[in-house]
């Protein structure tokens, strides 16, 4: 198998989020690692994302998962993770993220919940929502970021942190 500096890359992102799934919602996403029945097994449902994500070209600067997870009121939600690998701004990202959001709901009918981590260089870059409007038909789609610039002053912390995305962080950082 040849290694691309892009797979290269991404895998790093792919076995940490395959090993470390629930250290990943504590350390990106505490409110809604909460939220999620750690008691009951999750899945990673790589073949359902595969089947609606088309964007499987060489080269591509992302990581996505999608994770069946249960919530602690006994109800199954989907969590499609997606992870921007790549340095510099993609205006189609918004709508992407709605897509793929769209797509999986329409073909399982199951809640989804879209979140993205942002690895990019650009503080002012951070796209969370993907609107679109027409004579008076109006769609607005949100989704929750965490971007791995906002953790470069707490590097002390990340240091100190038991959670293995707080090293993942800190190596991105440095």
């Amino acid at each position: 198998m040849t290694t691309t500096p892009t797979s290269e890359y991404d895998s790093p992102w792919k076995e940490a989020l395959e090993s470390y799934f629930p250290e990943f919602m504590a350390f990106f996403f505490p409110k809604m690692h909460k939220k999620i029945d750690w008691q009951r097994q999750w899945e990673f449902l790589d073949k359902e994302l595969q089947q609606v994500v088309r964007d499987a070209e060489i080269g591509r600067r992302f990581v996505d998962k999608l994770v069946k997870v249960w919530r602690r009121n006994g109800q199954q939600t989907w969590v499609l993770l997606h992870v921007e690998v790549q340095g510099s701004r993609e205006s189609v990202f918004p709508n992407r993220m709605y897509v793929y959001h769209y797509r999986l709901s329409d073909r399982y009918n199951h809640p989804i919940v879209s979140l993205a981590v942002l690895t990019d260089e650009h503080p002012n870059w951070r796209p969370t929502t993907h609107t679109y409007k027409l004579w008076g038909c109006k769609l607005k789609f949100k989704f929750p970021i965490a971007k791995l610039l906002d953790y470069k002053g707490q590097l002390e912390q990340l240091e100190q942190s038991q959670n293995p995305f707080a090293v993942v962080t800190l190596a991105h950082l440095q």
